[in-house]
């Protein structure tokens, strides 16, 4: 795809408005395939969190910083070798560092509550985001769900409860840590928000690097105040993490975020919870209940749900090319 000169800070703000009124209007195939693949290489994150020979924030601090420059560098040697952001640009500019802080703070808070609290309470609370960004999607940016989308949401609801409801435990043990997998569910949701504005104007690759690289200094700072040793035995978990969580969970996120509607989105997080109960079946031996067994069906039906009730809108020509940009 030819390289075209950044857009002017009228037209930057322009897409961006037109975006949050109407937003994506179907779901291509590629780019539901990439959010569906996206949240299978997440859900092995809090496991890869766990294996670490680190501090929580640490790890997270190094999932970034190792993933950074193999980001960048195929940012720079890509074949439409995007430019940065112009100086003209502070809006793209500010997008961009907001978000990666607040991305920072997400994996902060979520790493130290994955610590803190049960694997179920974790990925539930932290992927609050399945319901925090589809509201943006109705009340913001007026992407109203179709009828079936409305009925895929219901149906993700209470599979998600019956999905983690029955391995929730009310603790004041866990208190902490519950509070702690909110907040990094809330974050994550403003992420979304801020790095779907950024892909109206910016390829995926680029957009990840840049918001990227704005992770890793508030990462570092965090695990220093907390005191939290930095320098790890052993590399192999980070070096997992930073290619399976980072480099290929997020990238094909933030890919998907340009294409996809908010609620297709918070839906397809869903997918790590699914993945999460298979791996405590598979590395734990933890059996499976019919509500588990119940839950992960009433999710993928959604799934399909969400995807054909949007699949009869005509394609937007930018968003055929964004896909072929990847």
């Amino acid at each position: 795809m030819p390289v075209s000169a950044p857009p002017r800070k009228s037209e930057l703000s322009e897409s961006v408005r037109l975006s949050d009124r109407s937003g994506p209007t179907t779901t291509p195939p590629l780019a539901f395939a990439a959010v569906i693949l996206a949240n299978v290489a997440l859900a092995f994150g809090p496991l890869l969190v766990r294996m670490a020979y680190t501090g929580p924030v640490a790890s997270a601090f190094w999932r970034i910083t190792l993933a950074a420059p193999v980001l960048v560098l195929v940012t720079l040697l890509g074949s439409a070798r995007p430019r940065m952001p112009g100086r003209g640009q502070a809006g793209l500019w500010a997008l961009l560092l907001i978000g990666g802080i607040a991305f920072a703070g997400d994996l902060g808070a979520w790493h130290i509550g994955i610590r803190q609290t049960t694997m179920a309470n974790a990925t539930l609370f932290g992927n609050s985001a399945t319901f925090i960004f589809p509201l943006y999607g109705f009340l913001v940016a007026r992407a109203w769900p179709s009828r079936m989308q409305g009925i895929a949401l219901i149906l993700a609801a209470v599979g998600a409860g019956l999905l983690m409801g029955r391995s929730y435990q009310v603790d004041p043990r866990h208190l902490v840590g519950d509070l702690l997998c909110v907040l990094a569910g809330v974050l994550y949701a403003f992420y979304f928000i801020l790095m779907s504005r950024v892909r109206v104007a910016m390829p995926p690759v680029p957009a990840l690097a840049w918001s990227t690289l704005a992770s890793i200094v508030p990462l570092f700072v965090f695990a220093v105040v907390l005191g939290e040793r930095v320098w790890p035995d052993q590399w192999s978990p980070l070096i997992l993490l930073a290619l399976g969580s980072q480099i290929i969970g997020q990238g094909l996120m933030i890919y998907a975020l340009g294409l996809l509607s908010p609620l297709v989105v918070g839906l397809a997080l869903l997918v790590q919870p699914m993945v999460a109960t298979a791996i405590g079946w598979i590395v734990y031996g933890e059996t499976l209940a019919l509500p588990d067994l119940a839950g992960v069906a009433m999710v993928a039906v959604a799934l399909v749900l969400v995807r054909r009730g949007s699949s009869k809108a005509v394609a937007k020509p930018d968003d055929r090319d964004d896909e072929r940009s990847l």
